[in-house]
């Protein structure tokens, strides 16, 4: 969408706010440990044009809501609709206030019954549609209402989620101790602080909890000023609680995406539950939906039949059960911390289970309480500062294996390039090439399920994400630079042939034109020149290309001199290069090596849009 990267990054907090995770004894106590997440190469945006960003949903939904309204989208508020027809559903409008209750089928689509207030009474009325995206996150009611299950690990951790200001607590860390999470230990409590806005003051703290034993109910705004306080180590005189809520860490993944003939899809965390450890969970979404949207554009413009939808629960899931198993080890990770200081959390899942199995059930639901808060208490004795200190022949051995850990890299990540960038299709709306299979096993791991970090190396070998590399346009008088990836458009369906100026890709690519017409698939070449060939450019790709002007001469700006677009796919510059409206590449080969490029080009297209 256009502007809203830079906007993000106007936004945000300054990287130097953010780019710390903490760990300490309490937020103005003894510090154990800190690690930076970000290398210089980070901010030299080699692998995407955008880097890395910090910045609150709540405030990402509001941008987006604006530059939908930007597209010419209608925000409608409750007591709009009362100059709506209730009858039909206008396109480009966002209905706020809906709640779906209801799902049905019928031969024509699909019915959802949805209901909200007008008047101060609650209105029920039917929205028709040929297809249902449920994208109404991890408690989806339109998986529930379909009867999707979800398959993976339930109930990790529950946790509190507190959502509160404090300017003081901002001041106070952004001048003497930064950072985005904070991983704080001490006998009084244990949190997780994530710190959205330090100028703002604005904070969500995690505490983990145990039901039945301690119960949502138990931690009420007064509470929750009390554990704030143990955790910063001072009373704060401005805390400002805005919110409490309950929830559960999962790892599932939807058993089906799509189903009911292609009528109901899945997307985001409806299709996929993780632990918040990595940004999988809105990386993953935004893919999902990214992947999907050409394919219901191209149903619904006659391009491609109803079964091109499929090819998205072929495509995506696999990528979903892949970071689920990601973000559980990511998960055991961030726990080896606390293990090393004596708080290994498989202890005190264990004795909270023994709590509720039938031998602690026998106990009085307060003596249970009582108990378990005790038990909990004699492990957080572990981090006192008596124990929990160099002098301390125990306290320096824990100390000295948290070090290791931080020095190996074996804490809570950040940044996962390879998964966010890396990730590779190997079936669907594609054309496999020899030897396109996916590979076997599953994540890999360490004997102590820590898992070090995948490189990300750019290819262009079918299924993956094109690579990003600055480009400059020719024949323009504009010299800003821009990415590979801004070559294939972002407000309308169309595809990208990539080529290098020469005969045999020419060819293929005027032959490519023609097919693409005859299938209605808006189809752009692009003609990379090599670096500093501007004699061998002056005409372009003019006379090449006739009769056909969709194209577009760019030229390479290299990073180092010695590593080429092509070098960088890993494909010669005979090669052809094919790539969907979602980036990924759906088709390569060497232009040479097409023997019939009328036949290989309809192939190829009745391959990729699954026509008959």
């Amino acid at each position: 969408m256009d502007g809203l990267a830079e906007e993000i990054e106007r936004l945000q907090p300054p990287v130097d706010l953010w780019r710390k995770f903490i760990y300490c004894t309490s937020l103005s106590g003894s510090i154990l440990g800190s690690v930076d997440h970000m290398q210089p190469q980070d901010f030299e945006k080699i692998i995407s044009p955008t880097s890395v960003a910090h910045f609150s949903q709540y405030k990402l939904v509001r941008l987006l809501l604006k530059k939908l309204e930007t597209l010419g989208f209608y925000i409608c508020a409750p007591n709009d609709f009362e100059s709506l027809n209730h009858k039909i559903i206008c396109e480009r409008k966002i209905l706020m206030g809906h709640e779906c209750h209801s799902v049905n089928f019928t031969d024509k689509g699909v019915t959802v019954g949805v209901s909200f207030l007008e008047g101060g009474k609650i209105v029920d009325r039917d929205i028709h549609c040929d297809i249902l995206v449920g994208s109404d996150g991890a408690r989806s009611t339109v998986r529930n209402l379909v009867g999707i299950d979800m398959k993976g690990e339930r109930d990790l951790q529950k946790l509190v989620s507190v959502h509160f200001l404090s300017r003081d607590l901002g001041q106070y860390l952004l001048h003497e101790r930064p950072g985005m999470l904070f991983f704080i230990f001490n006998p009084k409590a244990i949190g997780v602080l994530v710190a959205h806005d330090l100028y703002e003051g604005e904070f969500v703290l995690q505490i983990p909890y145990y039901p039945p034993q301690q119960m949502f109910e138990d931690f009420d705004f007064k509470v929750c000023e009390q554990i704030i306080s143990n955790l910063v180590g001072w009373n704060l005189a401005d805390v400002q609680i805005l919110d409490a809520k309950p929830w559960a860490m999962h790892a599932e993944v939807a058993e089906n995406f799509v189903s009911f003939d292609n009528r109901v899809i899945l997307v985001g965390d409806a299709a996929h539950r993780f632990p918040p450890a990595g940004g999988f969970g809105m990386n993953t979404g935004i893919q999902d939906a990214h992947n999907l949207a050409w394919k219901i554009s191209s149903l619904l413009n006659g391009i491609a039949p109803w079964s091109i939808l499929q090819t998205y629960e072929t495509e995506r899931r696999p990528i979903a059960i892949f970071n689920t198993e990601l973000s559980v080890q990511n998960f055991k990770a961030a726990m080896a911390v606390p293990a090393a200081l004596g708080l290994d959390p498989t202890i005190a899942n264990s004795v909270h289970q023994v709590m509720n199995s039938s031998i602690g059930s026998v106990l009085p639901s307060k003596l249970q309480k009582v108990a378990l808060e005790g038990i909990f208490s004699i492990g957080r004795a572990q981090l006192s500062e008596f124990l929990l200190n160099e002098k301390n022949p125990l306290g320096s051995f824990r100390l000295a294996k948290l070090r290791r850990i931080f020095q190996e890299g074996k804490s809570l990540q950040l940044q996962f390039p390879a998964e966010d960038l890396g990730f590779r299709y190997y079936e669907g709306a594609l054309v496999a090439n020899a030897g396109h299979v996916p590979p076997q096993g599953t994540v890999e791991s360490d004997g102590n399920s820590n898992r070090q970090l995948r490189k990300y190396v750019p290819s262009a070998k079918t299924g993956s994400r094109l690579p990003h590399m600055q480009l400059h346009a020719l024949k323009s008088s504009n010299e800003d630079c821009f990415s590979t990836l801004d070559l294939i458009s972002g407000d309308k369906f169309e595809f990208v042939l990539v080529i290098a100026p020469i005969k045999q890709s020419y060819d293929l690519a005027r032959i490519a034109l023609k097919v693409a017409s005859e299938f209605k698939v808006p189809l752009k070449v692009c003609v990379i020149w090599p670096q500093g060939s501007a004699s061998e450019k002056a005409n372009g790709s003019d006379k090449e290309l006739e009769p056909w002007s969709n194209y577009i001469d760019v030229e390479e700006v290299r990073r180092s001199p010695s590593v080429s677009w092509w070098d960088m796919c890993q494909m010669t510059s005979k090669g052809v290069i094919l790539v969907r409206p979602d980036d990924h590449v759906a088709w390569t080969a060497e232009s040479d090596a097409v023997k019939d490029p009328l036949l290989e080009m309809e192939r190829v297209f009745t391959i990729i849009l699954k026509r008959e």
